[in-house]
C-alpha cells in the first residue's frame, strides 16, 4: 500500500558547519580590514581588461576589446562563490533574468534541466555553445514550448572560462542568439592531473552533496605533436523537503495565515472552501456537493482532525471553512534528489605548419527525482480532443449512491486529495552525448577550421502517484467496478495495494533530441590599414536538428487527472553562409561588419547583418557601439506535430465583476495547439558602450543596450481568450448569473502575436590593490533594466520592476536591478573571497500600473516583494604546491527569502531567492595536483 512520504526536519549538530564558520569568519574580518585600509595603500599594478573577444567573431585579433560587450567569467570567479555546478553559477550573473530554468523547479515541464535566460527573453532565445559550437537541446521543452540547452551536462572542472556575449549574434551563429550567447570554453593542451573532491551540507544538516572530479592530460602539442586529456565528474545531492524548513517561517509551510493572508488566498494551503462553499475543499478528508435547493454547497466528510497537520482542525471547522491542511509541507521537495556523471575528452594532433586535427567526446547521465503534493480527484485539464471537466457536468468525479463514504442519498460530486495514494513523484533520467572531429590550419595566406559534430539526448520521464481518470471514475462511482471500491479519508486504510495499482499506474514519456552539423570557416588578412590588418572571414554551415516527445501515458486520451498534455515531433534542416569583415581603418577607429543567410528546408530564409564600431581617442578610453539583427525559428514544439495542455494562474473578470472576493488569480488549464504557419521571431539590438582604464589596475565598462523582438511566438493571450469566452467553466455560477462558473480550462494556440522591447544598462568595474604583502581584488557587475515592454493586441505594457510577465517560467518577475560585488584577498598561500548578491524589490503587480496579484485577509493588497541580499564567503589554503584545501559558506548570514505569494515556482518564495529558502550552506573540498 502506498503511504505519504514524510521526513521530519533533521536537527543533527553540525560540527562541520561550526568549523567552517570559525575559520572563514576570521578570513572575512581580515578581508574587511583590507578593504577599509585600501585607500591608504593603493598602488598601481599592471593588469589586462578582463574581457576577450573570441565569442562573436570568426576573425583572430590581438586587440581584446571589440565593439560588442563580452563578459568573461574565469575559473577563479566561479570557484570563489562555492558553486559546484556551472548552471548554479550562471544563474547568478546579473544578465540572467525571467525565463531562467533552475533545477529546483522539479514539477515543471522541463524538470531536471537547467537553462539560462539572458535579458529575461527566455532560455530559447539564449544560444549556448561549447567551445564555439552548438549542443543538442534538452529533451523536454520549457513550458512545453521553448527548447533550450541544459547547462548541467558540462563537467565544471573541464571549464577554462565562460564568455557571455551580451548583444545579438545571429549574424555569426544563426537562430536562437537574439538575447546573446553563452560560450563555455573548456581546457585545451592540458598536462598533468588534478583530483578534486568536495562535500556540502546545509546549516540544517541536510541536503548533503558529494562530488569528485578527475582531470588528466598528457602530451604537448608544440613539442610532442599531440595532446589528450579527459575530465570525469561524478556527484550526488540528497533531496530536501519543504518540511525540513519548518524553522524558516513561510518557507517551510504553505500556510501563510500567520503573516496576514486569508486561507482562500494562500495558494499552497489546501482544503479551503471557495465561492461561498461552492468550490474548493480539496482536503484529505474529502467533501461532496449537496445539490439540494435553495443553497447547494460542499459538505465535509469526517476525519479532518486525524488527517490534517494544522492545529485546531475539527469536523465543525471543516464544515464551515473546509479541512485546512498543508500538503506542500508534507510531501513536496524543496530541492530534488540528483545523481550524475559527466565525462569530457579532447585530443589534438599537429601536422605540417600549424595544422591540427582535433576531436572531442562528451557524455553525461543524470537522474533527478522530485516529490510533489498528492493528486486531486477532480478539476479541469486538456488533451488534443479538448478540455476535460471532472468537477461538474457528465464527467464529474462522483461517489455513487450507497458508497460507504457518501452521506448523501444520491451520487454526489467529490472533492478529495488522494493523500493515501501518496505524493506525485517525477523521475527524469537524461543521457547526453557529443562527438566532434575537426581540422584546422593554414593554407597559404588563409586560415581554415572545419568540423563535423553530432550531439544527442535521450530522456526517460517516469511518474508515480498520478491518478488515471477512468479508473477513478470507476472505483468511486461504480459499485460494480472491476478494480474494487476506493475508500477515502479516514477509511483509506481499508484499501488494497491492488486497488492503488489500478487507479494509479506508473506512467512514462520519452524525449529525444539530436543535432548534426558540418561547418567550414576560412579567414585571412587582406591588407594593412593604418590601425592594423584588414581581416576577412567566410563560412558555411549545414545543420540538422530534431526534437520529439511522446506524450505521457494516457494523456493523449485526457485520462490522467490534472496532468497537462505535451507532445511534439519535428526536424529542421538549415543551410547557411556568412561573411565577416574587421577593418581598423585608423589607429583610433575600428569598423566591423558581418552578414549571414540561413535557408530552412521548409522554404523560409533569413538574412541577418551586424555592424560595429570602436573609437579609441586615447589608450585609456574607448567608445563602442553595435547594431545587430537576429531571429529565432519556430521549433517542433511550436509548429510540429503535437500540442500542449498546461496550468497557469489567471484572473476571471466575469466572476470578479460579480464578487470582489473572486478577483484573485487562480489556477486554470491552458490548452495550446501548434501552428504550422508560424513565422520566425525577429529582433533588432543596439548597444553603446564606454570602456575606461584610467590606471593599469582599474577598468570600467558601461554599456547601454536595447533589444526589440517582433513576431514573438507565444500562446494566444489567456486574458483575451477569457474575454472571448473560449473557456470551459464549472457549474458553480455566482448569484444565478449564467456562465459565471469557475474557469477550468482556456483554449489557445501558438501565434506570432506580440513584440517586446527590453532596454537597460550594464556596468562592470574592476580594481586591484597591492596592500603590504598581499593583494586585494574587487569587482562589481550591475545590470539595470530601464524598460521591459510587451505589445500585444495593440496594448503595450511594461513589466520592469513588477511581478510580470507570468507567462514565462515560474512567474519570477522582472526586478530592475541585480548587482554582484566580489572581493578577494590573496596573501601567500592563503586567499579569502566574499561575494554579495543583490536583487531589487518588485511591485507585486502583473505590470506597471496593473492589478495587484495577492491580498491580505483584510482586503489590502500585497504591494511589493522585498529586495534580497545574500553574502557568500570562501577561502583557500595551499598547504603545498600540490595540495589545496578550500571551504565556502553560501548565504553566510542565513537570510530568509522574502515572502512571495504570487510565484508558483517555489512555495511562498521566489526562485531567484532560492538561497534564502535553502539557508546557510557549507562546502569543504580538497584538490591535489599531480605533476
Amino acid at each position: 500500500m502506498k503511504h505519504p512520504i514524510q521526513r521530519p526536519a533533521s536537527r543533527r549538530h553540525n560540527h562541520l558547519a561550526s568549523s567552517i564558520t570559525h575559520i572563514l569568519t576570521g578570513g572575512a574580518l581580515l578581508l574587511a580590514g583590507a578593504v577599509a585600509s585600501s585607500s591608504a595603500f593603493a598602488q598601481e599594478q599592471a593588469t589586462n581588461l578582463d574581457r576577450i573577444t573570441v565569442t562573436g567573431s570568426n576573425i583572430p585579433r590581438t586587440n581584446t576589446e571589440t565593439p560588442s560587450p563580452v563578459q568573461v567569467v574565469t575559473r577563479q570567479e566561479i570557484d570563489r562563490t562555492g558553486k559546484t555546478t556551472l548552471a548554479e553559477y550562471l544563474q547568478t550573473i546579473t544578465a540572467d533574468g525571467a525565463g531562467s530554468i533552475p533545477k529546483t523547479f522539479g514539477n515543471g515541464f522541463a524538470g531536471g534541466g537547467a537553462g539560462i535566460s539572458l535579458r529575461g527573453l527566455g532560455a530559447g532565445s539564449t544560444l549556448v555553445l561549447l567551445n564555439g559550437r552548438r549542443m543538442a537541446t534538452y529533451g523536454l521543452a520549457d513550458d512545453g514550448q521553448k527548447v533550450f540547452t541544459d547547462l548541467s551536462t558540462i563537467p565544471l572542472d573541464a571549464v577554462e572560462r565562460v564568455e557571455v556575449l551580451k548583444d545579438g549574434a545571429s549574424a555569426i551563429y544563426g537562430s536562437d542568439a537574439i538575447a546573446g550567447v553563452v560560450n563555455i570554453i573548456l581546457r585545451s593542451d592540458f598536462q598533468g592531473a588534478i583530483l578534486r573532491a568536495s562535500y556540502g551540507l546545509s546549516g540544517d544538516s541536510d541536503g548533503d552533496t558529494k562530488k569528485a572530479t578527475l582531470t588528466a592530460g598528457t602530451g604537448d602539442l608544440a613539442s610532442d605533436g599531440w595532446n589528450a586529456f579527459f575530465s570525469l565528474d561524478v556527484g550526488k545531492s540528497d533531496a530536501i523537503k519543504i518540511s525540513d524548513r519548518k524553522n524558516r517561517k513561510w518557507i517551510g509551510t504553505g500556510d501563510t495565515r500567520p503573516w496576514g493572508y486569508d486561507a482562500t488566498d494562500a495558494q499552497f494551503l489546501g482544503g479551503a472552501y471557495l465561492s461561498g462553499r461552492t468550490n474548493g475543499g480539496v482536503g484529505p478528508n474529502g467533501s461532496v456537493f449537496n445539490n439540494d435547493a435553495p443553497s447547494p454547497h460542499l459538505v465535509a466528510l469526517p476525519g479532518c482532525a486525524n488527517l490534517s497537520t494544522i492545529p485546531g482542525q475539527s469536523d465543525a471547522t471543516a464544515a464551515a471553512q473546509g479541512c485546512l491542511w498543508d500538503p506542500a509541507q508534507q510531501y513536496r521537495d524543496l530541492t530534488p534528489e540528483e545523481k550524475y556523471v559527466n565525462v569530457f575528452g579532447r585530443a589534438s594532433f599537429a601536422f605540417g605548419e600549424g595544422g591540427e586535427v582535433y576531436t572531442e567526446i562528451g557524455y553525461s547521465k543524470k537522474e533527478t527525482i522530485f516529490s510533489n503534493t498528492p493528486s486531486g480527484v477532480s478539476g479541469g485539464w486538456g488533451y488534443p480532443g479538448g478540455p476535460v471537466n471532472a468537477s461538474s457536468g457528465p464527467g464529474a468525479t462522483v461517489l455513487y449512491a450507497g458508497h460507504p463514504d457518501n452521506p448523501l442519498p444520491y451520487a454526489a460530486r467529490l472533492r478529495y486529495s488522494a493523500w493515501d495514494v501518496g505524493p506525485r513523484v517525477t523521475n527524469n533520467t537524461n543521457e547526453f552525448n557529443r562527438f566532434l572531429v575537426g581540422v584546422k590550419g593554414n593554407w597559404g595566406d588563409w586560415s581554415y577550421d572545419t568540423a563535423y559534430l553530432h550531439s544527442g539526448t535521450d530522456l526517460t520521464n517516469k511518474r508515480t502517484g498520478f491518478l488515471r481518470y477512468s479508473s477513478v471514475l470507476c472505483a468511486l462511482g461504480n459499485p460494480n467496478c472491476a478494480g474494487g471500491t476506493w475508500r477515502i479519508g479516514d477509511n483509506a486504510s481499508q484499501n488494497s495495494q491492488a486497488l492503488y495499482d489500478y487507479i494509479s499506474p506508473t506512467i512514462s514519456a520519452r524525449a529525444k533530441s539530436s543535432l548534426d552539423m558540418f561547418d567550414f570557416t576560412i579567414s585571412r588578412s587582406l591588407m594593412d590599414l593604418k590601425g592594423g590588418p584588414l581581416g576577412l572571414a567566410f563560412g558555411t554551415e549545414w545543420r540538422k536538428t530534431s526534437n520529439s516527445l511522446t506524450p505521457q501515458t494516457y494523456t493523449d486520451q485526457g485520462d490522467i487527472i490534472g496532468l497537462g498534455y505535451s507532445a511534439y515531433d519535428g526536424t529542421q534542416n538549415v543551410y547557411a553562409g556568412y561573411v565577416e569583415l574587421s577593418a581598423p581603418v585608423l589607429e583610433q577607429l575600428e569598423l566591423s561588419a558581418a552578414l549571414r543567410y540561413d535557408k530552412y528546408e521548409s522554404g523560409e530564409g533569413k538574412a541577418t547583418p551586424k555592424l560595429g564600431v570602436k573609437w579609441t581617442p586615447a589608450d585609456w578610453i574607448a567608445l563602442r557601439g553595435s547594431y545587430a539583427e537576429g531571429f529565432r525559428a519556430p521549433n517542433p514544439a511550436e509548429n510540429g506535430d503535437g500540442g500542449l495542455a498546461a496550468f497557469s494562474n489567471a484572473r476571471d473578470p466575469v466572476r470578479c465583476a460579480i464578487d470582489p472576493a473572486e478577483c484573485t488569480a487562480r489556477s486554470v488549464a491552458i490548452i495550446t495547439r501548434p501552428n504550422k504557419d508560424l513565422k520566425p521571431e525577429e529582433s533588432k539590438s543596439y548597444s553603446v558602450g564606454l570602456v575606461l582604464q584610467p590606471t593599469s589596475s582599474t577598468s570600467l565598462t558601461v554599456d547601454a543596450w536595447q533589444i526589440k523582438r517582433t513576431n514573438e511566438i507565444v500562446q494566444g493571450s489567456t486574458a483575451a481568450a477569457i474575454l472571448a469566452g473560449s473557456v470551459l467553466r464549472d457549474s458553480n455560477n455566482i448569484g444565478g448569473v449564467a456562465n459565471s462558473g469557475s474557469i477550468l480550462a482556456v483554449n489557445t494556440g501558438y501565434v506570432n502575436a506580440s513584440s517586446s522591447r527590453v532596454r537597460g544598462i550594464d556596468t562592470d568595474i574592476r580594481q586591484t590593490f597591492d596592500i603590504g604583502p598581499g593583494q586585494l581584488e574587487m569587482d562589481l557587475q550591475w545590470s539595470h533594466i530601464l524598460k521591459f515592454e510587451r505589445t500585444e493586441g495593440g496594448e503595450t505594457v511594461d513589466y520592469a520592476g513588477t511581478h510580470g510577465n507570468c507567462d514565462v517560467t515560474n512567474c519570477i518577475g522582472t526586478p530592475k536591478d541585480k548587482i554582484n560585488f566580489g572581493t578577494t584577498w590573496r596573501q601567500g598561500v592563503w586567499s579569502v573571497s566574499g561575494v554579495a548578491n543583490y536583487i531589487a524589490k518588485m511591485d507585486n503587480t502583473d505590470k506597471r500600473g496593473g492589478d495587484y496579484q495577492a491580498f491580505y485577509e483584510d482586503g489590502t493588497p500585497v504591494t511589493k516583494i522585498s529586495s534580497f541580499t545574500t553574502f557568500d564567503l570562501s577561502g583557500r589554503w595551499n598547504i603545498t604546491e600540490a595540495f589545496e584545501l578550500n571551504a565556502s559558506v553560501a548565504n553566510v548570514f542565513d537570510r530568509i527569502a522574502p515572502l512571495d505569494p504570487t510565484t508558483y515556482g517555489g512555495v511562498n518564495y521566489n526562485p531567484m531567492h532560492f538561497s534564502g529558502a535553502l539557508g546557510r550552506y557549507f562546502t569543504v573540498g580538497a584538490k591535489y595536483t599531480f605533476k
